[in-house]
């Protein structure tokens, strides 16, 4: 058997579909799609510069259609990825923790740990399972108000 073009754009696709596995940002699956269809091309005759074209045209309507619209699909429900610190848990009602290890006084937004600095007093120590609300982000630390506090 002798070795072609679509024989590398085959062995491209099937390489990169099964690093998705590793990843599973369905990104190296869009461009593993693109390598398929790309050994279609080299199948018909296409030449190398017109596959290498076509590989850039189907990678660069594969990938955004994989991880705007495929991927969030097969996100869990509730699960708002990389939107910590973006504004989204403005106003949210959290309850205080403290932090095992050394007593840290905090909350958890979205599954992660932050200490926290109440707005209006500046303190950062507060019972365990006060009601706060969350205002900001000021680096790692969530700058909370208690639900309890009146605005004068």
């Amino acid at each position: 058997m002798e070795w072609s073009l679509t024989h590398f754009w085959l062995i491209l696709a099937l390489v990169l579909s099964l690093a998705e596995l590793t990843s599973g940002v369905l990104l190296l699956l869009a461009l593993g799609v693109a390598a398929a269809l790309t050994s279609l091309l080299a199948f018909f005759g296409a030449s190398f510069e017109w596959q290498l074209v076509g590989m850039g045209i189907f990678s660069g309507v594969l990938v955004p259609v994989a991880i705007r619209w495929i991927r969030p699909r097969f996100s869990p429900r509730g699960v708002a990825y990389g939107t910590t610190g973006t504004g989204v848990e403005h106003g949210r009602c959290y309850r205080t923790l403290k932090r095992d290890f050394d007593g840290a006084c905090g909350i958890k937004v979205n599954g992660d740990f932050y200490r926290l600095r109440v707005e209006s007093t500046g303190t950062t120590e507060l019972p365990e399972g006060t009601e706060v609300s969350f205002k900001q982000f000021d680096g790692t630390t969530a700058v909370v108000e208690t639900n309890t506090h009146t605005e004068q």
